[in-house]
């Protein structure tokens, strides 16, 4: 049944024309019965035809009244007035086009609009059948009805209307949320994509220019000194390892959530510096970590990135410095990280550009930013090169002993 009902309305919203032909019949068709009508005990006054002859005339101007309503009302007001100067009762058989007329009217346009018509018309109907209209009506049903019959279409098409509007509006704010989700979800892919391009992009330069570095060397020191060379081979697998397991650690979160075959093992952070410094000696590249304040621990994200921050760092050092020692400083404040990294040159031509652009320097500052924090490198003007970065610490309680001195000097 309901699903007959659906189709019956998709049928009739397609044939809106129709409709309105059915309506205007259906409403002619109640005039004979109007035009007859009369008060109990009393004979009927005047006859039939002209009731029916106006009331057709509002039924056949309801043809217009999606693309004229205004017109529409104003045509089916002046044949109620007509018929309540003819004398007839004013019931809904008779005033039935303009009903239809106010509805559509409230419908289609605002609430201004349509409360102006339909006082407007009231007051012209009731004053019409007050003056006109036969004495023998009772001042009641002159009164109430007609009030009555044009308020109820009037409300039930501003409730059409507004119903729509809600409707609609719900609409577009699900479609809104539709593609602002896919929109969200595209820039989080996005934003993956480039996090873990700038993590392999950070193991593979730092990890092959080591690897390079202890090859060749090795290859200098074969025949002169084997017992180094063999020392420094040992090293070079120890690099190449290292970076296969990095390597499988970064890929390996392109892997489906829940692939529990492939452990992801813990984020590199400041607390593998040592480490990290380390792994630079075989390339001839002595780094000197200096730490002012008191060290606190950074979020895991900021953490990852001041690592990744330091190792592109000396990793570029080691390409383009031409120098043999660099300087990691590490400066805890109260809110912040700065970590300065810095070389002095060497006797070599910096490849790297004085402007600090280049991929590795956009990775880092791209890094530092999506930490909350900032970026700036560049030539020193005693010589070298130093990338400084700003990180944010996160909020960290009072230091019970803090606390208590502040509470005994108060």
């Amino acid at each position: 049944m309901i699903n007959r009902l659906r189709r019956l309305q998709r049928l009739l919203r397609c044939h809106p024309r129709t409709v309105d032909v059915l309506i205007a019949a259906a409403l002619l068709a109640c005039s004979f019965p109007g035009s007859v009508m009369t008060l109990p005990g009393r004979a009927l006054e005047v006859p039939w035809w002209p009731g029916v002859l106006v009331a057709g005339v509002g039924s056949v101007a309801l043809l217009w009244r999606r693309t004229l309503p205004r017109t529409t009302v104003v045509v089916t007001l002046c044949c109620a007035m007509a018929v309540a100067t003819l004398g007839y009762i004013l019931t809904v058989l008779v005033i039935g086009p303009l009903m239809v007329a106010l509805y559509t009217l409230a419908r289609g346009s605002d609430r201004t609009t349509a409360n102006l018509f339909t006082v407007s018309g009231i007051a012209l109907l009731l004053g019409t059948a007050l003056v006109v209209g036969p004495d023998t009506e009772p001042l009641v049903l002159k009164l109430v009805g007609p009030v009555f019959w044009l308020l109820l279409p009037t409300s039930l098409g501003t409730t059409t209307r507004l119903r729509a509007a809600c409707l609609e509006a719900v609409r577009a704010r699900a479609d809104h949320a539709e593609r602002t989700r896919e929109k969200e979800a595209r820039h989080r892919v996005t934003e993956e994509r480039m996090r873990i391009a700038r993590d392999l992009h950070d193991v593979v330069a730092h990890h092959l220019v080591l690897a390079n570095l202890q090859a060749g060397t090795v290859v200098r020191l074969m025949r002169t000194r084997p017992e180094e060379a063999e020392r420094i081979a040992g090293e070079l697998a120890g690099t190449t390892l290292s970076a296969v397991r990095e390597l499988k650690a970064t890929v390996g979160l392109l892997r489906h959530a829940d692939d529990s075959d492939t452990p992801s093992g813990p984020a590199p952070g400041l607390a593998q510096l040592a480490e990290l410094v380390a792994s630079f000696e075989p390339a001839g590249l002595t780094v000197t970590v200096n730490t002012e304040g008191r060290p606190r621990p950074l979020s895991a994200g900021a953490d990852l990135t001041a690592y990744r921050i330091v190792q592109e760092a000396l990793t570029n050092v080691t390409k383009h410095a031409g120098t043999g020692s660099a300087e990691v400083r590490l400066s805890y404040a109260h809110d912040r990280l700065s970590i300065t990294v810095t070389d002095h040159g060497g006797t070599a031509v910096p490849s790297s550009p004085s402007s600090g652009s280049g991929y590795g320097v956009i990775g880092m500052r791209e890094r530092a930013l999506s930490a909350g924090g900032r970026l700036r490198a560049g030539h020193r003007p005693e010589g070298g090169f130093e990338v400084v970065t700003e990180l944010p610490l996160p909020p960290h309680s009072q230091d019970p002993s803090e606390a208590h001195n502040q509470n005994a000097l108060a």
